[in-house]
């Protein structure tokens, strides 16, 4: 094989495993930034919110139904 070849083989190598070192690095500190992100848990402080907000709802329509049906039966 030609020596330039050999080494023009050697360069594209090389100029690739720095790619996919560079990109594995990245992903990895994308992965590492979320699990730090406070986000996971306000989206799950919300949804305890808003369950309870809707149970709230929920009994105050039933209490009026039940307050709307009584002078009726009378």
């Amino acid at each position: 094989m030609n020596l330039a070849l050999i080494h023009d083989r050697l360069q594209i190598k090389t100029f690739w495993e720095k790619k996919i070192d560079t990109e594995c690095r990245d992903v990895e500190n994308e992965e590492q930034r979320r699990k730090r992100s406070a986000l996971k848990k306000l989206r799950g402080e919300w949804l305890v919110r808003l369950e309870n907000r809707n149970k709230h709802l929920k009994n105050l329509n039933e209490n009026l139904v039940v307050k709307v049906k009584q002078p009726e039966q009378s």
